[in-house]
């Protein structure tokens, strides 16, 4: 999906805006907790490492690997071994 955003005049004259926003829109969710670690890494095509490195740049602490992202670890690691893309 695609979203186009109007973005005010100064904030268009910053390096790369759109990413800026992009990344913004990421970390807010995140903190919030409407996006998971992983949609939020996804939203950034970051791999899950990438965006915890991300995270530790911009000082970000607020939310440790947890329980629900080790279940979801795990049902993507059951997922792929199911299809035969990974031996278990």
């Amino acid at each position: 999906m695609q979203i186009t955003v109007n973005l005010p005049d100064d904030l268009a004259q910053h390096p790369n805006p759109g990413r800026k926003a992009l990344e913004s829109l990421a970390i807010e969710g995140y903190r919030s907790g409407a996006l998971s670690h992983f949609q939020a890494s996804q939203m950034l095509e970051l791999s899950r490492i990438e965006f915890d490195g991300f995270l530790k740049e911009r000082q970000i602490f607020d939310h440790a690997y947890d329980l629900d992202d080790l279940k979801e670890d795990r049902e993507t690691l059951r997922d792929l071994q199911s299809r035969g893309l990974l031996q278990g």
